[in-house]
């Protein structure tokens, strides 16, 4: 799971991102209303920790801006002790959960557990590494880049990560990818293959596309 924990308390947000992470997840940390709502539009995660008091912008104004763009990434609050107000407007603003400073971390997991299990994550992500791809957004990125993929390029990614650790032939990608528009003859397979090793790999100083002659290309499955 990839978290978002937004708090203007820098040491408590650290912390929570550390725990976060050593339980087996990843996470980032931002201080503040406005980055943490730029943050949130990030589709690849899976829920955000989002405190109520905020420089810029406070928590029930990201919730609602967030709901208000049809963003519906589950949001757990962090609300001051007692503040039974804040809470009922938390939920009326869009928010899933909350909980109440101080808190234990293994309550924030389990909110955190269990608000994933509620709101699955977006159906037919794919990531193998640090690359992911939405085919329904039809986005991809390595780790926090965003990568430019036109059509053709993009269906290459996709074939190759669908089919990670294994070979992908000419022949399977001028099906899936050219429906049969090229011919095996064309360079057109092999360019546009390259195209997409340019942006993926060798913008980032890796190996993660092999060719293997006379045979196809495949994808890392551990890149």
């Amino acid at each position: 799971m990839h978290y978002l924990v937004v708090d203007d308390e820098t040491r408590l947000t650290d912390l929570v991102v550390r725990y976060l992470g050593e339980s087996g997840h990843s996470a980032e940390g931002r201080y503040d209303g406005p980055s943490g709502l730029a943050a949130a539009r990030d589709p690849r995660l899976d829920a955000v920790v989002l405190d109520v008091m905020l420089p810029g912008m406070d928590g029930l104004k990201v919730c609602r801006t967030l709901r208000g763009e049809g963003i519906d990434v589950p949001v757990i609050l962090l609300t001051a002790r007692g503040a039974v107000s804040e809470r009922v407007a938390g939920l009326d603003a869009g928010a899933d959960d909350y909980v109440v400073k101080p808190f234990a971390m293994e309550e924030l997991l389990a909110r955190l557990r269990a608000i994933s299990r509620r709101h699955p994550g977006p159906s037919g992500r794919l990531q193998v590494g640090d690359l992911v791809l939405d085919p329904e957004q039809q986005r991809a990125w390595r780790g926090d880049c965003e990568l430019d993929l036109p059509r053709r390029e993009f269906a290459v990614l996709h074939v190759l990560m669908e089919n990670a650790g294994r070979v992908v032939s000419r022949l399977q990608l001028l099906d899936e990818v050219w429906d049969g528009e090229t011919d095996l003859r064309s360079n057109a397979i092999d360019v546009h293959v390259s195209k997409v090793r340019a942006k993926v790999d060798r913008a980032f100083d890796r190996t993660t596309i092999t060719t293997l002659r006379g045979r196809g290309y495949r994808l890392e499955a551990a890149p």
